[in-house]
């Protein structure tokens, strides 16, 4: 074992979201922002930013790491980009009037494609389509229900597209 693999998590932690160079074997090195390292392996998990807001993710095998240098510390922002790089997107937080505009959206462009859609709930919150399948805030493929597969497969369908071209 390496000196990086004797290390104990607390020693890792000091390294996560900074910027770092990994030296690994065979002369490779490696920079990113440290999202994590697994205390089983001792692998590193490396952020790097890229144009368009892409993220590259590599992972250095904790066998391989000779030294781990700090380049930079993270500053609020950057933990805040880095914690949120894994976070699916139906975990993204709407305001009730983003809520009610794609609720809204939704219901016209389904309606303009000759679907029957309905309003249900005290409150109104959740789409009925057909009177077979519901969809709940916020409004995408996975809050989707419905018992008869092949229309919840299809509608499903049907969204993700709407999304990809509206978004």
């Amino acid at each position: 074992m390496n000196d990086w693999q004797m290390k104990s998590p607390l020693d890792w932690e000091k390294y996560v979201n900074k910027m770092v160079k990994v030296a690994a074997v065979e002369k490779h090195e490696y920079e990113g922002w440290v999202l994590t390292v697994d205390p089983v392996s001792a692998s590193v998990v490396l952020a790097t930013f890229l144009e368009n807001e892409k993220v590259s993710i590599s992972v250095v095998l904790g066998h391989a790491v000779q030294e781990v240098e700090i380049l930079k510390e993270g500053d609020d922002e950057m933990k805040q980009r880095l914690s949120c790089i894994f976070v699916p997107e139906e975990s993204k937080v709407y305001s009730p009037e983003e809520l009610e505009k794609r609720k809204n959206d939704l219901k016209t462009w389904l309606e303009a494609n000759h679907i029957p859609v309905t309003e249900q709930g005290e409150s109104g919150r959740t789409l009925c389509v057909v009177g077979v399948l519901t969809i709940d805030p916020p409004y995408g493929p996975e809050e989707c229900s419905s018992s008869n597969e092949i229309i919840l497969s299809r509608v499903q369908g049907l969204i993700q597209g709407y999304l990809e071209r509206h978004q």
